[in-house]
This record gives C-alpha cells, sequence and structure tokens, in this order.
C-alpha cells in the first residue's frame, strides 16, 4: 500500500474522520492530525466568510508536496484535502494527517506537510470582512 492514501481538492464538506481513516496504520505509533478552519478575523479585521478557488493543477501540486514529504521522513500512511467554494466561519478548510513509527516524527512530518501544502499549492483565498471590504490571499 502506498504511503500517499488520500490527496483530494474538494467542492464538499472534509471529514477529520476519513483523513483519521486513511492514515490509521498498525505499524504507526504516532498519528498527527492538523484541522485548519475559517476564522472570524484575520489581521483584527472581521472575517464574514470566504471562498477558495484552484488552479487545475492544484491536486497534482498536493500530491507532489506529499511525495516530497514522504521523501524527507520516514512516513507510514499521508493524507490530505482542501475544501474549495464558499465557506462559513468555522467550516473546515483543510484536513491533513501524517502517521509514523514515532509522534516527533509524526509531528514534524505533518507540520512540514502543512506549510508546504500553504507555500506552494496553487489555491487562492477570496475573504469578506464584515466591513464591506474584501481580499485575495495567495497560496492556500
Amino acid at each position: 500500500m502506498s504511503q500517499i492514501r488520500l490527496i483530494a481538492i474538494r467542492e464538499t464538506e472534509l471529514s477529520v474522520d476519513e483523513v483519521r481513516a486513511a492514515v490509521a496504520d498498525p505499524a504507526a505509533g504516532g498519528e498527527v492530525l492538523f484541522v485548519g478552519t475559517v476564522r472570524d478575523n484575520d489581521a483584527d479585521r472581521g472575517v464574514t466568510a470566504l471562498s477558495y478557488t484552484a488552479h487545475p493543477s492544484a491536486e497534482a501540486e498536493m500530491r507532489r508536496v506529499a511525495e516530497d514529504i514522504v521523501a524527507k521522513y520516514d512516513v507510514i500512511a499521508m493524507a490530505a484535502v482542501h475544501r474549495l467554494g464558499d465557506l462559513a466561519v468555522g467550516d473546515l478548510a483543510v484536513v491533513v494527517g501524517v502517521a509514523c513509527a514515532h509522534r516527533a516524527e509524526a509531528f514534524h512530518a505533518c507540520h512540514a506537510l502543512i506549510d508546504e501544502l500553504k507555500a506552494s499549492v496553487p489555491i487562492w483565498k477570496h475573504q469578506r470582512f464584515t466591513d464591506g471590504s474584501d481580499e485575495w490571499v495567495g497560496s492556500a
């Protein structure tokens, strides 16, 4: 079985349970999940909602990032899903999970995975603020 068990970009609600199930493995002593949610503020400005859009290459780029992390860490299983479309405050925007033999490696690999996804996958966020203004933010 491949270490990369789930990579997806979806317009439907995300599931923490789906990601956890994807990375569950009897050889893993540590599973780390990161759940990114839509918060109600950004830089002291109230956020009412946001939407995510992506370049057609985004899912392939997510897979490339996952492959890079698997090559750098002793990963047993990995999963990453990102939401597209209109989201409300509190909605899940991204869920990633990593399973490794030991907790420290799992924490490091999960941290590297989410940071690299945010830095390089072509997903853009359009935030709408309580004062009626809006802004586009670079990669996810």
